[in-house]
């Protein structure tokens, strides 16, 4: 490794074999999005959640997740329109600091944007989690990716509302949801103006059939609401690019 500092890049090829880089040639040639991780996320004895799979509506495929701050996470970026492919720890970063001694981190998520840039991601549970190790890591991975044209990012933990109703429109992300043909046309064009989630809703039929439609609309950006709030039956719903969505409709 360069005595100067340089970073390198150490991910697994389709056969599952460990390659090590120069990490500026791999951010250039490297499909991290399809990569598997690295390495596995740990199971730590006593958490009510472990490592699971997302199925990511952006790219069709399972992403390896390490916690339920990281789901979280992924939740927010398979909505953002930007991103192009997600995946789970799929590079280690291997670095020496001033003293000389290698270090190493392995970044929890990686999100590839429309532009080929990307974001490396780490999803701690608090302000604090990891600790001194934690924070140098991020300060050297940060660099890593200002060198490249990249972003490094420890993402704060969702407020409690907000993941909540993500997680409820996450069920809904499936293509499935977007029903019988013609229907999310007539979905979208029931919230053409603003007006209360059942009214509209109501107002294309029958709500068992058409609510899934709605929440699908919701969660990739067909329409819009104010997601700081609990979703209920009077929140106003509004059209895609909505410039005001925090406001609800009255008890009705």
């Amino acid at each position: 490794m360069d005595q100067g500092g340089g970073f390198e890049a150490v991910f697994l090829d389709p056969v599952g074999q460990a390659v090590q880089q120069r990490w500026a040639d791999a951010a250039m040639t490297v499909a991290f999005e399809d990569l598997p991780p690295v390495s596995a996320f740990p199971v730590v004895p006593g958490r009510r959640w472990g490592p699971g799979l997302w199925w990511s509506a952006t790219t069709g495929r399972h992403v390896a997740a390490g916690s339920n701050a990281m789901r979280a996470q992924l939740m927010v970026l398979d909505r953002d329109a930007d991103v192009t492919g997600l995946a789970g720890r799929p590079v280690r970063l291997l670095w020496r600091n001033p003293r000389g001694e290698v270090r190493s981190w392995v970044p929890q998520l990686f999100a590839r944007r429309a532009d080929a840039t990307a974001l490396l991601a780490d999803c701690p549970s608090h302000p604090d989690a990891g600790g001194e190790r934690a924070k140098n890591a991020a300060e050297a991975v940060a660099q890593a990716c200002a060198d490249i044209g990249w972003t490094y990012r420890r993402l704060p933990p969702l407020d409690d509302v907000l993941a909540a109703n993500l997680k409820w429109l996450a069920g809904y992300r499936h293509p499935r949801n977007a029903g019988q043909p013609g229907l999310m046309a007539a979905v979208v064009e029931a919230f053409t103006r603003p007006r209360p989630l059942i009214e509209g809703t109501e107002a294309v039929g029958d709500p068992i059939e058409v609510l899934p439609c709605v929440f699908h609309a919701l969660w990739h950006g067909r329409l819009t609401a104010g997601l700081d709030t609990p979703l209920h039956e009077r929140l106003l719903i509004g059209p895609q690019g909505w410039s005001d969505p925090g406001k609800t409709g009255g008890a009705g």
